[in-house]
């Protein structure tokens, strides 16, 4: 080949790998809503660009479903011709002579049983399903639905107080997803075909550095309506309910089981990720709204339930997931052995154990288990080590929350599922025994670890944090009359206890144990459908109006990063590791919002805000 082919087909290829990179941008902020028969008719089209055509199935079957494919996106397909499109799938996933081909017949397929109820709906009745239509994908994929673009813009506009009250609409935690979300409305953002998404929680928590939440006034409660609403759990769903439900009317009383209010957020994430006088100033704003009883360290068993229920018009049980799970292993009762719950608990409450020169060990691979190796790090442990029975790119914890605990010293070791807990001469732990794994097959949408050919490997130990996983605590409830399904109560899809008129359930022990804006959302919902039982329909004015957009800058910037304090000074100490945006980073990071509500798929009309 000579040395201008060569050059040429470098260039040629590094064009198309610019292009596909560009393809990627769009694949990775597609919005929420987009036809999905679309989305398979375009991936199926990649897909015969790439094969070879040298195999009937490829060569005749790929043509064929996307004839198919646009019937049926055309609106002139019937039953018969999802029928076709399902056989030549499996024909091509079985028969044809490589990946690529067996691959885009798998693809039809599951997405043939994924998306059943959209094939019925173009073939039945001749449109997409009404969850296809186009949404804002910020505000679409926030549990809560906060309008995103409108508080960014009031940053951007120098309104940090309306920015909160906006945010407050929907989510009365504003500091504290500001500070521990897992922003999910940045997952499709429509920038990325730009740059980089927004750092929608950044700009958040420049908002709430700049004025303080419990600086920014609460809307006015609406006049008393009488009836009266009891909540059972302090945490985020359930001072959430009690927030919307005062602001509605209604007079409220949470029953509170710990000293303070905040449930997990205190007593589940540090305070160097949440320090806990940034948690009162929420909670602080939440009980200025009036009408908001609370008793304190009131535990409610069922009698207690039954007398609530009797004597309340309404009822939300929010009482999280605050029972650590535990290991069906030998050792766990070692002196030495605890809970991910129990160490979280006791930081909490200010009574953190001292790990002074002890080996720590962390069983699990979520968030609980970065907070429990981080914080143990913080105890003066003098090593600390994960144990985690999967890959470290399979750990359900955050991205940067793993490489934050790798930064601080933790080691992980990964593919050792825990066997034993062996005791040392004096009767407490001494080391955690492992069985090294392989990665196997995908199960679950994970590879699933199996034992390896390989001896048990020991770590040592002088104490084991059990983070696997949480549990509710249920029996009292279950004793009132309410169902539980082992991690979570049994309720409706307007979060209803299954069997009671007047009990909602909702939050982690509804659903298991999930994130705190999941709480809220669920905490949202119920005051929304507890005030229409009550037959109210409330509409609440936040007290802030969103701007106009300004014209986009599509100028490509680089994603503007919250800044941490350095790893070997923050390591030592519970201060917070994030330090505040500047306000030129802030406004240069809202400079980037596309403004989705108002440009594009945008004029939130039809199944834009309205319908939260």
């Amino acid at each position: 080949m000579s040395r201008l082919a060569i050059g040429s087909y470098v260039d040629d290829n590094k064009r198309i790998g610019e292009f596909l990179e560009s393809y990627s941008r769009r694949v990775e902020s597609m919005p929420p809503g987009t036809c999905p028969i679309a989305v398979q008719q375009s991936l199926l089209q990649t897909c015969a660009a790439q094969t070879c055509g040298k195999c009937t199935p490829c060569r005749e079957g790929i043509p064929r479903i996307l004839a198919d494919m646009e019937a049926v996106l055309s609106y002139e397909a019937d039953e018969s011709i999802v029928a076709d499109i399902r056989k030549r799938a499996r024909l091509l996933r079985d028969t044809a002579d490589c990946a690529i081909g067996y691959n885009a017949g798998d693809l039809v397929l599951q997405g043939l049983d994924a998306f059943e109820a959209e094939y019925a709906s173009h073939v039945q009745r001749g449109i997409c399903a009404e969850e296809s239509e186009q949404t804002v994908p910020c505000v679409t994929l926030c549990p809560a639905h906060v309008n995103v673009p409108a508080y960014i813009s009031l940053v951007q506009e120098g309104d940090c107080a309306g920015a909160i009250k906006m945010i407050r609409k929907d989510n009365p935690f504003p500091t504290a997803c500001a500070l521990v979300c897992e922003h999910p409305c940045e997952e499709h953002c429509r920038r990325t075909l730009v740059d980089a998404p927004l750092n929608i929680r950044g700009i958040k928590k420049y908002a709430v550095d700049t004025i303080a939440a419990d600086q920014v006034e609460t809307p006015a409660r609406a006049e008393s309506t009488g009836k009266r609403v009891a909540v059972i759990g302090g945490g985020p769903s359930g001072m959430t309910c009690a927030y919307f439900s005062a602001l509605m009317g209604h007079d409220v009383t949470v029953f509170e089981s710990r000293k303070k209010l905040g449930g997990m957020m205190r007593y589940g994430i540090p305070a160097y990720r949440f320090p806990r006088e940034r948690l009162d100033e929420d909670i602080r704003a939440i009980l200025s709204v009036g009408g908001i009883e609370v008793k304190y360290e009131h535990d409610v068993n069922d009698a207690e339930m039954k007398r609530i229920a009797e004597e309340y018009d309404a009822v939300y049980v929010a009482v999280g997931a605050q029972g650590g799970k535990s290991l069906r292993i030998d050792g766990v009762d070692l002196p030495g052995v605890m809970s991910a719950v129990e160490l979280l608990e006791k930081a909490g409450d200010d009574e953190l154990p001292d790990f002074t020169g002890k080996n720590v060990v962390v069983i699990g691979g979520g968030n609980v288990a970065m907070d429990c190796a981080r914080t143990s790090v913080r105890a003066g442990a003098k090593e600390v080590v994960v144990a985690y029975r999967r890959r470290l790119e399979d750990m359900t914890a955050l991205e940067e929350e793993v490489h934050a605990a790798l930064a601080e010293g933790v080691e992980m070791v990964v593919l050792q599922a825990p066997v034993r807990i062996e005791a040392n001469e004096e009767g407490s732990v001494g080391a955690l025994i492992c069985q090294p794994q392989r990665i196997g097959a995908v199960k679950g949408g994970r590879p699933a670890p199996v034992a390896a050919n390989k001896p048990e490997v020991s770590i040592d130990a002088d104490i084991v944090l059990i983070a696997v996983g949480q549990d509710i605590k249920s029996a009292p409830f279950e004793e009132f009359g309410m169902k539980a399904e082992r991690t979570h109560f049994v309720a409706d899809e307007f979060l209803r206890a299954d069997g009671f008129e007047n009990v909602f359930v909702g939050g982690d022990c509804q659903w298991g144990p999930k994130t705190v804006i999941m709480a809220i959302a669920a905490g949202k919902i119920a005051a929304r459908n507890i005030d229409e039982y009550f037959g109210y329909n409330h509409e609440i004015d936040c007290g802030a109006e969103v701007p106009p957009a300004r014209p986009n800058d599509r100028t490509q910037y680089g994603r503007v990063a919250v800044p941490e304090r350095p790893i070997q000074r923050r390591k030592h100490d519970f201060e917070h590791v994030e330090l505040p945006m500047t306000k030129e980073e802030a406004l240069q990071e809202c400079g980037r919002c596309l403004r989705c509500d108002v440009f594009g798929i945008g004029a939130l009309t039809g199944r834009g805000l309205e319908q939260w």
